[in-house]
C-alpha cells in the first residue's frame, strides 16, 4: 500500500508540473497564483486519470473542442475574444467543491457555464485571467413521476430534460423556454419563461430546492443556505452567489391533447391591426391561450407571424379565439392537435422529427446581439408602422423583433417572491434581436440598427426604470468599470432594470453569503462596501463569522 501511494504521489506531481508547463506565458505575473491553484486542485482531486478528464490547458488537444463546444454566441469566438487560462470539466459534484476551495485560497477568477447561452458571454469570456468551470459533464436528471419532481443538474440543456421527462409522461411538464439548448443551470435562475409562462409562470417559481456550493467551498441545499439565499438564485441570477449543482423542480399538469397553430401576414396594414388588437387581448385572454408575435424579414419582405399554443382541443381553441380575438383570422387547417413534448419540438422549429431531437446539441451559427423591454400599455399602430419599416432596412435582413405575452399566472405572483419583478401590470416583452455574418467588422453596423430601435421605443415601454430581463443581458445597460464610485452605486444603475426594488434585498444576501465578491461578472451582483451608507448591522455580522470561519 505504501508503495501504491507513493507511486501515485510521484504521478500526481508529474501531472501537475506538465499541466504547469502547458500555461501559456501570458500568466507568468500571477505564475505562483496558478502553481498553487494547480497543486491544489490535483492533490485534491487525487487521480491522475480524472486530473486528464477535468483539467484542460490552452496546449492541450482539447481545449479548444471544449471551449467551443457551448459557445452559443459566435460574436464571443473571434480570434480577439480573451480565454480562459484553463478550463475545468468536472464529472461529479465534488470537483467543483475543489475549484471553488483552490480558487477562493489562491485568488483564482473563475466563470461558471452551464449551456453557454450567456447573451454576453460572460459564462466563458472575461477581461482579466479566468478560468472557466465548464457544467456540461454534470447533466443528470432524476424523474419522479409520484411526487411530480425532478432533480436536474445544471449541466443539462431543458431540451434534455423535456426529452426525459416526455419519455416518462404526457401529461406533466414543467414551464421553461422553446431553445432546447439552454442550460437549465442559467435559466432557471434567471427566471426563465416559455409557452407556459401565463399558465405556470417562470421555470423560478417552480424550483423547490437546490443544491449548490458558495464561495466558501460548502455544499448546500436549500435547509442549509436559507431562504434569502435560495430566493436570490430563483431569478437573481445564480452566478452571482454560489455555483448551482442542481436543481430540485415541481412539475406541472398539462392535457393530454395540446394545440399550435401559426397564422403568417405579410401585407403591412393587416397585421398591423392584427398586433394593434393583439396588445388589448393576449394578457387578458383565458391563461390556456398563449400567443407570440414575431417580426423579421422572408423573401425580402417583412412577415409577422402569431405562433401559439392552447391547451386544449382544436374546437375549443377557435370558439375561443372566434370570440375573444377574431382579428386573428385563424382557422382549423393552421391548428394541429399534438402531446404537450410534441408541441416542445414544434416551438423549438426542429421539424417533424422524433422528441429524443430535443436531447441533441447544437452550435449557433450566427452571431446576435440582444436587448429587452416591458411594455404596460398599448402601443399605438404608427409605433409598430415604424417598426415595420425598420425592418426593410439593409441591416435588418436577419433580425427579429419578439412580443411575448404576459398576464395569466404572471399578474398573480408578487414581484418580490422572486428575484424576477417584471409581473403585474406587465402587458408583455419585447426581445430585440439581430442576427448577422461576418466577423467584427461587420458587427457594427448590425448591432447600431438594434440601438437606434431600442432607442425609439423609450417613451413606448416601462419606465423609471426602463425594465430588462437579466437573461437577455444587455452590457449596453453599464458594467463595472472600476470608477471612483462604489462598486454598489455602480451595480445599482443596471441592477434596478433588471431587478427593480428586489435589487437592495440581492445586495444584502450577496454581502451575507459571498461579502468578498467571489462570484463576480462585469454584471454581477455587488456586496455592500464600508463606505455604502446602506450597510445593514445583520451583513456586517455575517460578514465577521464568515472572516472568523477562515
Amino acid at each position: 500500500m505504501k508503495l501504491q501511494s507513493c507511486l501515485c504521489s510521484i504521478l500526481l506531481s508529474f501531472t501537475t508540473i506538465f499541466l504547469l508547463l502547458s500555461l501559456p506565458h501570458s500568466v507568468s505575473a500571477n505564475q505562483s497564483n496558478h502553481v498553487g491553484f494547480l497543486q491544489c486542485l490535483s492533490f485534491r482531486l487525487n487521480d491522475s486519470n480524472i486530473i486528464s478528464k477535468v483539467i484542460h490547458t490552452p496546449n492541450d488537444s482539447s481545449f479548444s473542442s471544449v471551449l467551443s463546444s457551448s459557445i452559443q454566441n459566435p460574436r464571443f469566438s473571434t480570434p480577439g475574444t480573451p480565454k480562459p487560462v484553463l478550463i475545468l470539466t468536472p464529472v461529479q459534484p465534488s470537483h467543483v467543491q475543489s475549484a471553488v476551495i483552490c480558487a477562493r485560497r489562491f485568488g483564482i477568477h473563475i466563470r461558471t457555464r452551464s449551456g453557454g447561452h450567456d447573451y454576453e458571454g460572460l459564462s466563458y469570456a472575461a477581461h482579466k485571467p479566468f478560468v472557466t468551470l465548464d457544467l456540461t459533464n454534470l447533466r443528470s436528471i432524476t424523474i419522479d413521476v409520484d411526487n411530480r419532481s425532478v432533480w436536474v443538474q445544471t449541466g443539462a440543456t431543458i431540451g434534455e430534460l423535456y426529452y426525459e421527462l416526455g419519455k416518462r409522461n404526457r401529461t406533466l411538464a414543467f414551464p421553461a423556454g422553446v431553445c432546447p439548448t439552454v442550460g437549465v443551470g442559467g435559466h432557471f435562475s434567471g427566471g426563465g419563461y416559455g409557452t407556459l409562462l401565463r399558465k405556470h409562470g417562470l421555470a423560478a417559481d417552480h424550483v423547490i430546492d437546490a443544491r449548490v456550493v458558495d464561495s466558501r467551498g460548502r455544499v448546500l441545499e436549500r435547509r442549509e443556505m436559507g431562504e434569502d439565499f435560495f430566493w436570490a438564485i430563483r431569478g437573481g441570477g445564480g452566478s452571482s452567489f454560489c455555483v448551482v449543482l442542481s436543481w430540485k423542480i415541481e412539475l406541472v399538469d398539462v392535457p393530454s391533447t395540446v394545440t399550435v397553430f401559426n397564422v403568417t401576414k405579410f401585407e403591412e396594414q393587416s397585421a398591423l391591426k392584427i398586433i394593434h388588437r393583439w396588445q388589448f387581448v393576449s394578457d387578458k385572454v383565458c391563461d390556456d391561450l398563449f400567443v407570440r408575435v414575431m417580426l423579421q424579414r422572408y423573401k425580402n419582405m417583412v412577415r409577422a407571424s402569431f405562433p401559439g399554443l392552447y391547451l386544449g382541443s382544436v374546437k375549443s381553441l377557435l370558439e375561443l379565439v372566434n370570440r375573444e380575438f377574431p382579428e386573428l383570422g385563424l382557422e382549423e387547417n393552421d391548428c394541429q392537435e399534438m402531446s404537450w413534448i410534441e408541441s416542445v419540438v414544434w416551438f423549438a422549429e426542429l421539424g417533424d422529427v422524433p422528441i429524443d431531437a430535443l436531447g441533441k446539441r447544437t452550435r449557433a451559427l450566427l452571431a446576435f446581439k440582444a436587448k429587452s423591454d416591458f411594455v404596460q400599455e398599448p402601443m399605438p399602430e404608427t409605433v409598430i408602422s415604424k417598426m415595420w419599416r425598420r425592418l426593410q432596412e439593409p441591416e435588418a435582413e436577419l433580425a427579429q423583433l419578439i412580443f411575448t405575452p404576459f398576464g395569466g399566472r404572471m399578474s398573480e405572483i408578487a414581484e418580490y417572491e422572486t428575484p424576477f419583478p417584471h409581473r403585474e401590470g406587465n402587458m408583455y416583452e419585447i426581445q430585440y434581436l439581430n442576427y448577422w455574418r461576418g466577423g467584427e467588422e461587420e458587427k457594427e453596423k448590425y448591432m447600431r440598427w438594434l440601438e437606434r430601435v431600442y432607442d425609439e421605443m423609450s417613451e413606448f415601454v416601462a419606465r423609471s426604470p426602463r425594465g430588462a430581463y437579466i437573461n437577455l443581458r444587455d452590457l449596453d445597460l453599464g458594467m463595472y468599470v472600476g470608477s471612483k464610485r462604489s462598486k454598489y452605486e455602480e451595480g445599482k444603475s443596471w441592477g434596478v432594470k433588471y431587478f427593480k426594488n428586489n435589487f437592495e434585498r440581492l445586495v444584502r444576501v450577496k454581502t451575507s453569503v459571498d461579502p468578498f465578491d467571489f462570484f463576480c461578472d462585469e454584471q454581477s451582483i455587488p456586496p455592500f462596501s464600508s463606505v455604502d451608507v446602506n450597510l445593514k448591522e445583520s451583513s456586517v455580522m455575517r460578514v465577521q463569522d464568515f472572516v472568523s470561519e477562515k
